[in-house]
C-alpha cells in the first residue's frame, strides 16, 4: 500500500538494509569477548597440578621428534640467541604478526567481503575452541620453559614486551604449546585470503608469513616442531566443522512486516496484489510461459524462492531458502466460461477468502480465461508480510518488459534529525487526541468477500483536481465517499436520513526512500474522516481537501512511522502482535483506501501487452472496506473489496465511483 503524494514524510526515513549477513559489531565484539573469557577460565585452572603433566608431555614429544629425526628446534635456538639483534626481532614478530594478520584479516572481509565474513569468524571460533580443549586435556610444556634440554629462553633473555611469559603477560597460559595457535592462526589467515580469491601479492606475502612463523616458533623454543604439524589438522577440522555446520544467514522478520503476520486470521487474510488483463488478440502467454517467465526472474526476486521458519513465541519468524517450488500451486490455470468479467470478480473474491499457506513461498498467480474477448487475466497476489502495494508492484514489474529501468543514484535531502523528533512529538500528540470513530460500518465477521473493478481517466481525475485546488489522492478519497453516500443507507442498515456522517479510512502513505528494496513494507497509515451523506460532490471534495492535509504535514506519519518501526522492533514478539491486533481493525478504522503508483508506459508480460491492472486491498479485520487506485498508462483502475455485510454486490459500488468523477467534471463544466 502506499500514496505517491508522501514523499515529504517518506524523505525522513532512513533506507532498511536487508539482513546483515556480517552481523553487527558490538555482536561480534561480543562473541569475541566470550572466547577471550573461555581462554581467562583456562588460566585460572591450577597450575600446580598441570606442570607436571606437562613437562611429561613435552619430554614424549620431544623424544618423538628425535626418534624421527626432525629434532631441529636446538639447532635453530642455539644460532638464534648468539644474534641480539635477530633475537628481538623474533620475539616481537612471535608476539605481534600473527595477531595483527589475523585480526586484519577479520576486519577487511567484514568491511569488503561481508559475504565471507561469517564463515571465516565461525571457522576462526572453532579453531580456537579446539586449541583451548587441547591446552586443558593434553597441556604441554614449552621447550624454553624445559630446563635442562639445552634450550635457551629468549623471551626472558630480552624481556620482549607483549610476548607470552613476558611481565605484559606473565599470567598467560604457557602451558599452552600443543597444538600452536601462533602457527594456526597464520595457516587461516592463508585459507581464507585463497577462499576470497585474493590477490597472488596478498597470498604469497602471507606464504611467507607462514614460513617466518613456522622458523620463528623454532628458533625462540616456544614450540616443538610437531606443535607446529599439530595445527594443520587443527585449521582443518575447523573449516570442515565450519562448513558442514554452516547455515545461510537467515535474515529475521522486521517489525514492520510481522505487523500483518499478526493481525492476519483465517477472517481476514492479508494478501495484496492486483489482477492483470492481457492482451491477447495474437498471441497469449500460457502457464508454461508464465513459469519461465518467474523461472527466469528468481534471482531478482529472493521471496519468490522463500518462506517463513522457525516460528517461535519470543521471537519472530525468519526467511528461509525453499529451493522445492510447487509450480502446480503457485501458478495456476482457470476458466471462468461465459461468466466474464462477472466471473473474474467472483473468482478473485474466492481466492481473496484463502489464507496463503505459510510451508511455501507467500506468493500465488492464476492466470484466467474468458474474462474479456481476446483478453487473459493474471491475478497476482503476495502476502503483504512479503511486500506492501508499492513494493508489490515493483515486483510484477521485474516480471515484464520492458524491464524496469535501475534506479540512479537519486540525492537525498539530508536529516535533519532535530526537526524530524520535534515534527514525531508532535504526531504522538496529534494522535493522542484522536477519538475512535463513533460507529463501525457492518461487517459479517466471516471472510466472505465481494471484488469489483472500475477504471477512469487518468487526465480527468487530474483535471477535476487542478480546478478544485486539490490533490488526485483527494479525489480518489471523495470518489470512495461519494460512492458509499449512494450505495449504502445511513444509518447502515435502516433508511437515508440525509444526515452528514463521517467514514474513517486508512490512508497508507509511502516512506520508501529511494534506496530501498522491493522487498518490505515501508509504508504507514494516516486516519483521514471522510464525510458521507447528502451534499454536492465538489462541496465533499473541498472538505476533504482540507482533512487530508494531515497527510502532507508529515507529522502524524512520522509518529506513526516510529511506532510501527522502532518501537515495534524493541517489543517482545508476543507484545508486539497483540498491540497489532488492538490497533488495526475496526475499532479504529472502517476502512483502507490506498492510491498506488503505477507504470507509465506500456507494458508486456510473456510478450501480451498489458491493458488494465487493478490492485487487490486486504481487508483490514472488522473494517468491510478496501479500496485500490492504480495508475497505468493513463487510465485509474480501482479495485474494491467489500465485505457482503457493507454491499453485497461490489459493483454497484465501482459504478458510484465512476458517477462520482462525472458530477465533479460535469460540474466544472457547467459552472
Amino acid at each position: 500500500m502506499g500514496t505517491r503524494e508522501a514523499v515529504t514524510a517518506r524523505d525522513a526515513v532512513l533506507p532498511r538494509t536487508s539482513a546483515a549477513v556480517r552481523g553487527h559489531v558490538w555482536r561480534e565484539l561480543l562473541l569475541g569477548l566470550t572466547v577471550f573469557g573461555l581462554y581467562g577460565l583456562v588460566v585460572m585452572l591450577p597450575q600446580q597440578g598441570r606442570v607436571g603433566p606437562a613437562r611429561v608431555h613435552g619430554e614424549q614429544v620431544f623424544r618423538l621428534e628425535r626418534a624421527l629425526h626432525i629434532d631441529v628446534e636446538p639447532a635453530l635456538n642455539g644460532w638464534l640467541v648468539g644474534q641480539p639483534v635477530w633475537r628481538a626481532l623474533a620475539n616481537y614478530e612471535y608476539a605481534i604478526t600473527y595477531i595483527v594478520s589475523a585480526f586484519g584479516l577479520l576486519a577487511w572481509l567484514y568491511v569488503r567481503h561481508p559475504e565471507r565474513y561469517r564463515p571465516a569468524r565461525n571457522t576462526f571460533v572453532l579453531l580456537n575452541l579446539g586449541g583451548l580443549a587441547c591446552f586443558v586435556l593434553y597441556p604441554v610444556m614449552p621447550p624454553r620453559l624445559m630446563h635442562g634440554l639445552g634450550f635457551h629462553d629468549t623471551v626472558r633473555l630480552d624481556r620482549t614486551w607483549g610476548s607470552w611469559g613476558s611481565p605484559v603477560v606473565e599470567h598467560a597460559d604457557q602451558l599452552a604449546a600443543m597444538p600452536s595457535l601462533h602457527m594456526a592462526w597464520t595457516l587461516w589467515v592463508g585459507v581464507e585470503l585463497a577462499r576470497v580469491s585474493a590477490r597472488r601479492s596478498v597470498q604469497g606475502l602471507n606464504a611467507a608469513h607462514i614460513v617466518l612463523t613456522g622458523y620463528v616458533i623454532l628458533a625462540t623454543a616456544n614450540h616443538f616442531l610437531l606443535d607446529a604439524v599439530a595445527a594443520v589438522p587443527l585449521v582443518a577440522a575447523a573449516v570442515f566443522v565450519a562448513g558442514r555446520t554452516a547455515r545461510a544467514p537467515a535474515e529475521r522478520v522486521p517489525a514492520a512486516d510481522a505487523f500483518f503476520l499478526a493481525v492476519e486470521s483465517p477472517r481476514a487474510p492479508q494478501h495484496v496484489g492486483g489482477v492483470v488483463l492481457l492482451d491477447t488478440s495474437e498471441a497469449g502467454p500460457r502457464r508454461d510461459d508464465l513459469v519461465r517467465v518467474v523461472t527466469d526472474s528468481l534471482d531478482r526476486l529472493p521471496r519468490f524462492k522463500q518462506r517463513l521458519a522457525d516460528p517461535a513465541r519470543w521471537r519472530r519468524p525468519v526467511w528461509r531458502d525453499h529451493t522445492a517450488i510447487d509450480w502446480a500451486w503457485h501458478v495456476g490455470e482457470r476458466d471462468v466460461g461465459a461468466a466474464g468479467m462477472d466471473g473474474l470478480r467472483a473468482l478473485i473474491a474466492e481466492i481473496q477468502r484463502e489464507s496463503l499457506p505459510r510451508d511455501r513461498p507467500l506468493w500465488r498467480m492464476v492466470l484466467v480465461d474468458g474474462a474479456q474477448p481476446d483478453r487473459t487475466a493474471l491475478v497476482f497476489l503476495m502476502h503483504h508480510v512479503v511486500a506492501d502495494g508499492v513494493g508489490v508492484v515493483a515486483q510484477a514489474m521485474r516480471l515484464m518488459e520492458p524491464s524496469p529501468e535501475q534506479a540512479g543514484t537519486t540525492a537525498v535531502p539530508p536529516r535533519r534529525r532535530l526537526r524530524e523528533a520535534a515534527a514525531t512529538v508532535i504526531g504522538f500528540c496529534q494522535l493522542a487526541v484522536d477519538v475512535a470513530p463513533r460507529a463501525r460500518l457492518p461487517a459479517s465477521g466471516t471472510s466472505e468477500r465481494r471484488f469489483g473493478t472500475v477504471r477512469v481517466p487518468l487526465e480527468t481525475a487530474r483535471e477535476v483536481a487542478r480546478r478544485h485546488d486539490a490533490r488526485v489522492s483527494d479525489v480518489v478519497l471523495c470518489m470512495v465517499a461519494g460512492a458509499l453516500d449512494r450505495v449504502v443507507p445511513w444509518p447502515p442498515g435502516g433508511s437515508p436520513d440525509g444526515a452528514r456522517r463521517d467514514v474513517r479510512v486508512a490512508v497508507p502513505l509511502m516512506m520508501r526512500s529511494p534506496e530501498s528494496e522491493a522487498e518490505g513494507n515501508h509504508t504507514t497509515a494516516v486516519m483521514v474522516d471522510l464525510p458521507v451523506g447528502r451534499m454536492p460532490e465538489a462541496e465533499r471534495l473541498a472538505c476533504i481537501a482540507r482533512r487530508s492535509r494531515v497527510l502532507r504535514t508529515g507529522t502524524r506519519a512520522l509518529a506513526s512511522w516510529f511506532v510501527m518501526r522502532q518501537v515495534g522492533r524493541l517489543m517482545p514478539a508476543p507484545l508486539h502482535a497483540r498491540f497489532a491486533r488492538a490497533v488495526y481493525g475496526g475499532r479504529f478504522l472502517q476502512g483502507v483506501v490506498s492510491n498506488l503508483p503505477g507504470p507509465d508506459r506500456p507494458m508486456r508480460l510473456a510478450g501480451a501487452p498489458l491493458t488494465e491492472v487493478y490492485p487487490i486491498i486486504p481487508l483490514a479485520p472488522g473494517a468491510p472496506l478496501a479500496v485500490g487506485a492504480l495508475g497505468v498508462d493513463g487510465e485509474l483502475c480501482f479495485g474494491v473489496s467489500v465485505d457482503p455485510a457493507l454491499v453485497d454486490d461490489a459493483g454497484l459500488l465501482t459504478a458510484a465511483i465512476a458517477e462520482v468523477l462525472d458530477e465533479l467534471r460535469d460540474g466544472d463544466a457547467h459552472a
